[in-house]
């Protein structure tokens, strides 16, 4: 057991480790006496090892090996509540602060250690004592690390009180603030928004210019972490000096070509924080302050910034009202959709339907019509695959919007060209919106033009899309029932028995669920007459693997069949398969009679189901053995 796991043991097991005169405390305020003394000195004339933990702790976080100094990073907490909160505040955490120098992963660890560290150190008016070691972890150069240091300081912020926040935590943001190395600039930047609202007029003024500074930085990472964070800080700051001072900081890191060295990356971030911004403002507001920045977002140069402004453009919608959208944003949205960079199109195809649906139901027509159908007409010839895969996912979507005539007019033929897409992804996803069509367009037009190209598709080479319009194929069927199930077994009969002998387990699966489904809207009279003779019949079929989709498709129609159907037709085929001679259709008979016991008359199981379990109990295959054991302990 190492050193910490002796603390621990010692810790778990020392009943009264609290009382100032037990054995276990007294070794310790031995150790902390000499805490500053040389780690070999300590080391060296130390009794029992196991007694003295901070020394232990010195010595593990010296260790070479990285996973022991992390796990004692990750003991701190034992270690704290061992000293007790005096000792903690007094000595370890100032030796935390002085000594700490490791690899990335354990700094990581006491970041995050020193977040929930209040109640160690006695309490929200204690919190200030740990900022010193988690200021130093924010300066580091490793991003993840600093980002974890921030996070802390950000949860211990909460439990200041308003004057330490002033005394303490105000100062620290300054210090970082005018770092010399970007690390620290960066890491002050997510601190403004917890730290402003508790400080005092004169204060609040003096943080605005530092966090101005910080916007205008000639580093381009300190840029883009006060884009990231304009957004949270603009909620707190008041709303003159939003307007008078926030916003043209926005609106300079949204423009971020004047600076030195600019960067896209400090415009796209700026995107989010501007739907932020216009969260807060009236719509005269946004319209003067922010809507520039918008549109000049829409046709940046860079690419990336107008995928930021694609994939965020619901946001945007919600945050600016329908005024501003209809007036403007319909024109940038259509200009999106018909970008140049193919990743552009697909994130704003990805939005149609969205962004249709926000509209106000007054204007839906009005704005579709003559902005966004012209350019889903163009998108469903796109040369992208995947722009046209993000469009099929919500085209369907468009039809409750525009009503029974606008959808056979006008979005019907889109899905026909969708639905013989050349790429299966394409394919797969315009059927897996059906439903929405069908609701709107009728059965008579979902017969005539829909079917023929799912019929087609019922056998692509694809089997993700045959899956696909399985799935859909009893949600079909509902649609086609008033046309009567003469329609049904005309048209897709046939594909549903064909399914069951598909040459991929998923397919033949999927086929003897959907049987189930049918019955249940069909009806058991059309199950006998049309479903069960043929699946039964597969019993006799030369492919094992056919004769195994007959018990699993029995297994399914078994919860919706009578006990005198099961008894009649199902049974005496599953008999006839316990003398199969593949082992694995032995002991799926053996799992089948376990599953439709339940139904049967004890007649059945007793002349029947027992006979045929027995004699499997007797197979040389074990597996067979095993299951029908199984079995005949339900038939008892």
């Amino acid at each position: 057991m190492g050193y910490i796991g002796k603390l621990l043991h010692l810790v778990d097991n020392e009943a009264d480790v609290y009382c100032k005169d037990t054995p276990l405390m007294d070794a310790i305020n031995r150790v902390i006496t000499n805490l500053h003394y040389p780690v070999a000195s300590m080391a060296a004339t130390s009794e029992d090892d196991s007694l003295y933990p901070i020394a232990v702790l010195i010595d593990e976080l010296r260790n070479e090996d990285t996973q022991l100094r992390l796990n004692s990073i990750k003991k701190l907490s034992t270690i704290a509540l061992a000293l007790g909160v005096e000792r903690t505040r007094a000595e370890l955490i100032p030796f935390l602060t002085d000594t700490i120098e490791d690899e990335d992963e354990v700094l990581w660890a006491l970041a995050e250690q020193l977040g929930n560290f209040i109640p160690l150190v006695g309490g929200p008016e204690y919190a200030s004592c740990l900022l010193p070691p988690l200021e130093n972890l924010a300066t580091v150069e490793e991003t993840v690390v600093r980002e974890k240091a921030t996070e802390s300081l950000r949860m211990i912020a909460g439990d200041h009180s308003p004057a330490d926040i002033e005394k303490h935590f105000a100062p620290l943001v300054k210090r970082l603030s005018q770092g010399d190395w970007f690390t620290s600039r960066t890491s002050a930047c997510g601190l403004y928004a917890v730290c402003y609202p508790h400080v005092s007029v004169a204060l609040k003024s003096e943080l605005r210019m530092m966090f101005k500074c910080l916007c205008t930085d000639d580093t381009p990472m300190v840029r883009r972490a006060a884009a990231s964070k304009i957004g949270e800080f603009a909620k707190v700051v008041e709303m003159e000096h939003l307007k008078g001072e926030i916003i043209p900081l926005f609106n300079s890191l949204a423009n971020d070509e004047q600076v030195k060295f600019s960067q896209d990356s400090v415009r796209l971030l700026a995107v989010e924080a501007g739907i932020t911004i216009a969260g807060l403002l009236t719509e005269s507001d946004i319209e003067s302050l922010l809507l520039p920045m918008f549109r000049s977002a829409a046709s940046d140069k860079s690419w990336r910034v107008r995928f930021m402004i694609a994939d965020k453009f619901i946001d945007l919608q919600t945050a600016v009202g329908p005024t501003i959208t209809k007036n403007h944003l319909v024109f940038h949205f259509s200009g999106l959709l018909k970008d140049v960079e193919a990743e552009v199109r697909a994130s704003a195809a990805n939005k149609i339907k969205e962004f249709c649906t926000n509209l106000p139901a007054d204007i839906q027509e009005a704005v579709i019509m003559p902005n966004i159908l012209p350019a889903v007409k163009e998108l469903v010839c796109d040369t992208n695959q995947h722009v046209k895969a993000a469009l099929a996912s919500v085209i369907m979507g468009l039809s409750p919007i525009m009503g029974k005539d606008n959808t056979i007019q006008h979005l019907l033929p889109l899905f026909l060209i969708l639905l013989k897409d050349e790429h299966s992804d394409v394919r797969l996803n315009i059927i897996s919106n059906l439903d929405s069509v069908n609701k709107v367009i009728g059965i008579h037009q979902l017969s005539q033009s829909l079917l023929p190209a799912i019929v087609e598709l019922a056998e692509d080479p694809k089997w993700r899309v045959r899956l696909a319009i399985i799935e859909h194929m009893p949600l079909l069927a509902e649609q086609l029932a008033p046309l009567g199930v003469e329609f049904f077994d005309e048209k897709l009969n046939s594909l549903c028995m064909s399914w069951l002998v598909d040459g991929v387990f998923a397919i033949r699966s999927a086929a003897t669920s959907n049987l189930k489904r049918l019955v249940s809207i069909f009806g058991l009279e059309w199950a006998q007459n049309t479903v069960i003779t043929k699946v039964l019949s597969m019993a006799r079929d030369p492919n094992y693997l056919h004769r195994m989709t007959t018990l699993f498709a029995i297994n399914v129609l078994a919860e919706v069949c009578p006990p005198d159907v099961i008894a009649k037709f199902m049974v005496p085929v599953i008999s006839n398969l316990a003398a199969d001679a593949v082992p694995n259709v032995r002991f799926n008979v053996a799992k089948t009679m376990a599953l439709i016991v339940p139904s049967l008359d004890s007649h059945t199981i007793e002349f029947q189901i027992k006979p045929c379990l027995t004699k499997l109990h007797e197979d040389e295959d074990m597996d067979v053995k095993y299951f029908a054991d199984e079995a005949l302990v339900l038939c008892h």
